[in-house]
C-alpha cells in the first residue's frame, strides 16, 4: 500500500486537504459526520503526519517544558525521572521538539513557583509535571487549564485533567509491601513499622493505607510514624531509636519514599542483637549499594527512567502526530532482593551533572 498523504485522505474522504488538516490538528470546526470519516481512514491507513513539516508550517519549533523537582532531592530519585525525560528530549530533538527541562526545591513553593511562571510566560505547547506539591499544583494547573495541555508523572492528583498521567498504582504497592512485610517476618503477632515521609503527598500516604489494610485483613499489627524528613539522617536516627525503644519486639519497617538507606543505616548500630527487616521504594544509588550489601531486605521499583521517558514521548504523539494517548500508563511494579539486583552503576552515572534541555 502506498504512503498515505493528507491530499489522499481527503480524496478518499471527499473532503478538502483543509479539512483535513483541521481534524489532524484538532483546530477549527468539523462536522462529527466528516470528523469520523477521516479519523477512520487515519486509523485504518496507520497515517502519521510528518512532524517536520509541521513544525515548518508553524514557523516555529515545538517547545515542551517538565518541571520536576531538583534530580538531588528524594536521595536521587528526580535525577533518573530527569534521565528519562532528557533520553526523550534527545529522541525527538531532530524532529523539531525543543524541551526545557526546569527543576525546582519541592520544599519551597516560592522555587516551585519561580518555575512555574517561566512556564506561563512562555505558553509552550506541552508540559509535563511531577504533582509532588498538591497545593501549589493546582493553583498552577488553574492558570494553564485548556491553554497549555499537560501530562503527570510519578504522580496524579484527584479532580485535575491531565492529557495523561503516568505512575504506580501507590494502593497497590502498599498492598504489595505489606505482603512482603507477612513474608518477612518471624511472627504474626510482633509489630511491623510503617515510616511516612511528607504528609501532603496523596501517593505516599495511598502507599501508606495499602500497607494498612493488607495488614488489617492479614492480623499483622501495626505502628505507623507520620510526617517524618526521611532525607535526614539525624531524624531518621532518631525515629528509630524511639521505635525500638517503644516496641522492643518491632521486626523491621516499610519506608513509603526512597530513603531506605538511611534507616538502613540507623540500623546498623541502633538494632544489632535480632534481624530487622527493610522495605523501600526505588532503586536510588544508596538504596542500591545497600541492597547488594544485604542491609536492605527488598525495593519496590518505579522505574522512573522509564515514566520520564515516557512522558515526553506521549506529549509529542498527542500534540505533534495528533495520535490518541491512554489516560492513564500504570507502570509495573518491579521488585528487587539481593539476589536480583542488576549491577551497581557509577555514582556519576546515577547522578549526571546538571543540565539543561533548552530550545531556541
Amino acid at each position: 500500500m502506498p504512503k498515505m498523504t493528507v491530499k489522499e485522505i481527503a480524496r478518499l474522504t471527499g473532503v478538502s486537504i483543509g479539512t483535513v488538516d483541521r481534524v489532524i490538528h484538532k483546530r477549527g470546526r468539523v462536522s462529527p459526520e466528516t470528523k469520523e470519516r477521516i479519523e477512520k481512514i487515519i486509523q485504518i491507513s496507520g497515517f502519521v503526519p510528518n512532524p517536520i513539516a509541521r513544525s515548518l508550517k508553524r514557523q516555529k519549533p515545538y517547545r515542551f517544558f517538565a518541571l520536576i523537582p531538583d534530580r538531588e532531592e528524594d536521595s536521587g530519585y528526580w535525577g533518573q525521572i530527569i534521565q528519562g525525560i532528557r533520553t526523550a528530549a534527545d529522541e525527538v530533538a531532530a524532529l523539531g521538539i525543543n524541551t526545557t527541562i526546569l527543576e525546582y526545591d519541592r520544599y519551597d513553593a516560592a522555587s516551585f513557583w519561580q518555575a512555574a511562571n517561566q512556564i506561563v510566560e512562555a505558553k509552550p505547547d506541552g508540559v509535563v509535571l511531577a504533582p509532588v506539591i498538591p497545593e501549589e499544583t493546582r493553583r498552577f494547573i488553574d492558570t494553564i487549564q485548556g491553554k497549555i495541555p499537560y501530562i503527570y508523572v510519578d504522580a496524579d492528583i484527584p479532580d485535575t485533567n491531565p492529557l495523561c498521567s503516568i505512575g504506580q498504582d501507590a494502593f497497590r504497592g502498599g498492598r504489595l509491601a505489606g505482603r512482603l512485610a507477612s513474608l518477612f517476618a518471624s511472627s504474626s503477632t510482633l509489630p511491623f513499622g510503617v515510616l511516612v515521609a511528607y504528609q501532603e503527598d496523596f501517593h505516599i500516604l495511598r502507599r501508606r493505607d495499602g500497607f494498612l489494610d493488607f495488614a488489617k485483613k492479614k492480623g499483622l499489627p501495626v505502628v505507623v510514624k507520620d510526617d517524618i524528613n526521611l532525607e535526614k539522617q539525624d531524624q531518621v536516627n532518631q525515629t528509630l531509636q524511639q521505635l525500638i525503644r517503644d516496641y522492643p519486639d518491632i521486626q523491621g519497617v516499610f519506608v513509603t519514599n526512597a530513603s531506605a538507606h538511611c534507616v538502613a543505616e540507623a540500623s546498623r548500630t541502633i538494632r544489632t542483637e535480632r534481624p530487622f527487616v527493610i522495605i523501600g521504594y526505588d532503586l536510588v544509588y544508596k538504596n542500591h549499594m545497600l541492597l547488594i550489601e544485604g542491609a536492605i531486605d527488598v525495593i519496590i521499583s518505579q522505574r522512573p527512567e522509564t515514566q520520564g521517558r515516557q512522558s515526553l514521548l506521549n506529549l509529542y504523539q498527542h500534540i505533534v502526530l495528533g495520535q490518541n494517548i491512554h489516560r492513564h500508563v500504570d507502570v509495573p511494579i518491579d521488585l528487587y532482593l539481593q539476589e536480583n539486583v542488576p549491577p551497581l552503576l557509577s555514582a556519576e552515572m546515577k547522578h549526571p551533572a546538571k543540565e539543561r534541555v533548552v530550545w531556541s
